[in-house]
């Protein structure tokens, strides 16, 4: 019987792979593939409609608070003038040298993104970042994989996006400012030295040539003070030195851009400003939650299957920790087009196959999983909500993005993986 079952739920598992590659909307994938893994599993009726889907959906609340305000942060980093002033900073260190400040602008987008999320803010930063890059002589193929690399750089120690993977495990099995942090650390500093890697091997080798007429100085962007130039960082920071949770940090970094900014008075002015970029935030994310909750509730429907699963396939899963992470490496491109290594696509069911056989402890196989869906996917996929913005602003070709950038990140994807292991395959 157990036989059976397995090959049905792996069966319900290649078709939640193929509609989400084919670019179903996984709102309604997640949904029917939890019911129909609680069919399969022969979960009692009760344990379907209070387990699976309300108390599923619940468990993600904490979470989605937790990505409506990164976003909140994200719209006020923006509206304050704070990341607009980075960007500008970058540029006029760089001057008209492509290369440098081509990798300065990378390195500001990656410390602005330690903190905030959503598109909102990826979408009100690029219209600054991606003009002057494009001045300057950087080519489209270029300037739109270095943006969206930087911005996946950024996540490995992003609450937000931690908070959402962290979902797929035990509570509190993996704790964001424990040894995690140290890697999450790392493997951004791996990433960003690809990037570079990147532009030196696309800007210095090659001659680049101006095409756009944009300024060479991002428009509608006054400087702020010195100081606000650490308010992307509050958050992490407090977690890090004074074990916050991500929410008062959050709270406390929306406060500190109208505080460094002088924009607290007149308080009416700044009230109006908080609830623009509060309402502006949460749109900004509202699909996205929409997905997470359905997820859960493909979540709790995999923990329910995980015996049957561990019974037939637990023999032919490799237990070697080398092994597995350069397995991941090797075919990290399934990451792509929501597939099965990108945590909030096919993955997901990865993951949960994954979790519920208990071959590998947490600590080590969040940041195997972690890994693809943040250099692969994240950084590189199109149907990444910003990605896809930043193609499309652009006019860069899918297949050329591709090109030009999935090579970097599967490199990215290859080193972290064997980072993860040194960490914590031991």
């Amino acid at each position: 019987m157990e036989g059976l079952q397995t090959i049905l739920l792996l069966v319900v598992y290649v078709g939640l792979v193929l509609f989400a590659m084919r670019g179903g909307n996984l709102i309604f994938g997640f949904l029917v593939s939890a019911l129909a893994w609680a069919i399969i599993g022969q979960m009692p009726y009760t344990a379907v409609v209070n387990d699976i889907i309300q108390k599923g959906a619940e468990s993600y609340g904490p979470t989605a608070i937790v990505v409506i305000f990164g976003s909140w942060f994200g719209r006020m980093l923006v509206e304050t003038g704070i990341a607009g002033s980075l960007i500008r900073r970058a540029v006029e260190l760089g001057g008209d040298k492509a290369l440098v400040t081509t990798i300065l602008v990378s390195l500001v987008t990656t410390f602005i993104f330690t903190s905030t999320f959503g598109v909102g803010a990826v979408i009100a930063i690029g219209v600054i970042a991606l003009p002057v890059l494009l001045s300057i002589g950087v080519p489209e193929k270029v300037a739109v994989p270095a943006f969206t690399m930087s911005i996946g750089a950024a996540m490995y120690i992003n609450q937000v996006l931690f908070k959402q993977i962290i979902m797929f495990f035990p509570p509190n099995s993996v704790p964001f400012n424990g040894p995690y942090f140290t890697f999450g650390l790392t493997a951004m500093l791996v990433s960003l030295s690809v990037i570079v890697l990147m532009l030196i091997y696309n800007l210095s080798l090659k001659k680049t040539v101006k095409a756009w007429s944009a300024p060479a100085a991002p428009p509608n962007t006054a400087h702020v003070s010195a100081i606000a130039y650490i308010v992307p960082a509050v958050p992490v920071l407090m977690a890090v030195l004074f074990n916050w949770p991500p929410l008062p940090g959050m709270i406390l970094a929306i406060f500190l851009t109208l505080v460094t900014t002088n924009k607290l008075l007149p308080w009416q002015n700044a009230q109006a400003m908080l609830l623009r970029g509060l309402k502006d935030g949460t749109a900004d994310v509202a699909l996205l939650l929409g997905m997470l909750f359905t997820l859960a509730m493909f979540g709790a429907a995999a923990g329910k299957v995980a015996g049957i699963f561990k019974a037939v396939l637990g023999p032919f899963i490799p237990t070697n920790p080398w092994t597995i992470a350069i397995a991941f490496g090797v075919v990290a491109p399934l990451g792509l087009f929501r597939g099965p290594l990108m945590a909030w696509g096919a993955g997901s069911a990865t993951i949960s196959i994954l979790v519920g056989l208990n071959i590998f402890p947490p600590a080590l196989l969040l940041p195997l999983v972690y890994v693809p869906t943040i250099s692969m996917a994240i950084s590189m996929c199109p149907t990444q909500s910003w990605n896809l913005w930043a193609i499309s602003y652009s006019k860069v070709p899918v297949t050329q993005h591709l090109r030009s950038g999935v090579a970097w990140a599967w490199l990215c994807v290859l080193i972290n993986c064997l980072l993860a292991v040194s960490f914590f395959g031991k």
